[in-house]
């Protein structure tokens, strides 16, 4: 018979249980921060791989950058948890987590030189090799030539790379980037995109950035995440969110959606049949976000063919006769149209500038066509106008 001290006892379950999680990138769980009565995130979950150029997009006041705040320790949650590579750093301090942030208005210290500026937090931590780190982040962001100029005599691009540099340097888990290009003309700030996504593709860390420009998480991002009102309406790649959207909130604020509203008719195969005034028209069963009763259909400006009454447009199955151009706008690389309905709504056409097809007049008798691979159909129950003021 064994003795009391060699009995085995039975594993406490919540003693076994791991602290940490194993996964390597930004995990949130049930994030949520309430300013008094005012819930600015709600019961967030995001996963951001490591590695990965992620960004949070949505209009001012959505929730994107309390919750960067909240990544950063710039803010306390009100419950919930924030982990990177396995260590729980809900309630950690700023300077305690690895994490730098990169802010719109650069933050550079005006009395010191550019190489001393990116310098700063290496000599800070009495790192060694100093010189030669700063000198590869310097020729990182193009910036060598300018290494003994002060920031006052840098243009506001140039400012901003000096910033990422001082960043970058520390070589964070993951760099935040909050509304960085903001204060760049749009010139610049396109550039700017393309140089910020090679420098991230180049270091391989992890970028999340917060931005109320479509375009610009659009250029820059591999994961999307569309924020309203303190919840993620939709993630994905750039592409899905555009193509595919699942909310009337994501189709209008991510570019510009034509929503009609329509009848469910019935369902066959891969395909859900939609009465459109009158009008029979097919939707993809995986872009069918509401499968009965009413539903707004939607399609993209630059899908919809415009041709003049009678024409053979290259859009089969679906036809749109009886239209009426209202507007038309000359842009260069495309003429956009408003054309009238039948039932008086005023559908959006985006003709490419090709050569080969008639410019079109106010006035005009039309007809308008798209290919049914290109529709999607969303909830009637939601609000038709949904982030269209906010993205304008």
């Amino acid at each position: 018979m064994s003795s009391p001290a060699e009995t085995v006892q039975p594993e406490d379950p919540a003693r076994a249980a791991p602290t940490t999680t194993s996964y390597d990138g930004l995990r949130i769980r049930n994030l949520h921060k309430s300013f008094g009565s005012f819930h600015a995130v709600t019961d967030l979950d995001l996963d951001v791989p490591r590695g990965s150029f992620f960004a949070l997009l949505g209009p001012s006041g959505c929730g994107k950058t309390t919750t960067l705040r909240m990544v950063a320790g710039l803010e306390t949650p009100t419950s919930g948890t924030i982990t990177l590579a396995g260590q729980d750093i809900t309630h950690a301090k700023p300077y305690r987590r690895p994490v730098n942030t990169v802010f719109q208005s650069y933050a550079l210290f005006p009395h010191l030189d550019i190489f001393e500026n990116v310098a700063f937090g290496l000599r800070r931590r009495k790192t060694g090799n100093v010189e030669a780190k700063v000198k590869d982040m310097l020729e990182l962001v193009e910036l060598e030539a300018q290494a003994r100029k002060r920031p006052a005599q840098l243009s506001g691009g140039q400012q901003q790379r000096v910033a990422l540099a001082r960043a970058l340097i520390n070589e964070p888990e993951v760099l935040l980037l909050d509304e960085p290009l903001g204060a760049l003309d749009l010139k610049l700030r396109r550039s700017m995109q393309i140089e910020i996504k090679r420098i991230q593709t180049e270091v391989g860390l992890t970028f999340i950035h917060v931005t109320h420009d479509q375009e610009e998480a659009m250029t820059m991002a591999d994961t999307v995440a569309v924020m309203n009102a303190g919840v993620i309406e939709q993630m994905g790649t750039p592409a899905e969110l555009y193509e595919n959207p699942e909310s009337t909130f994501v189709a209008n604020f991510l570019g510009q959606s034509n929503l009609v509203e329509g009848t469910v008719t019935g369902t066959s195969g891969d395909v859900v049949s939609v009465d459109m005034h009158g009008i029979g028209v097919s939707i993809p069963a995986h872009r069918a976000h509401t499968r009965e009763g009413k539903g707004w259909i939607g399609i993209r400006p630059e899908k919809v063919l415009i041709g003049e009454a009678g024409a053979q447009l290259d859009a089969p199955g679906e036809t749109i006769p009886g239209g009426i151009v209202t507007d038309v706008s000359f842009i260069g690389v495309s003429t956009q149209y408003l054309v009238k309905m039948p039932w008086g709504q005023e559908i959006q056409v985006f003709a490419q500038n090709t050569g080969r097809d008639q410019i079109f007049r106010s006035g005009d008798s039309v007809e308008l066509s798209w290919r049914p691979q290109y529709a999607f159909l969303l909830d009637h129950a939601q609000d038709v106008r949904a982030g269209a003021e906010e993205a304008s």
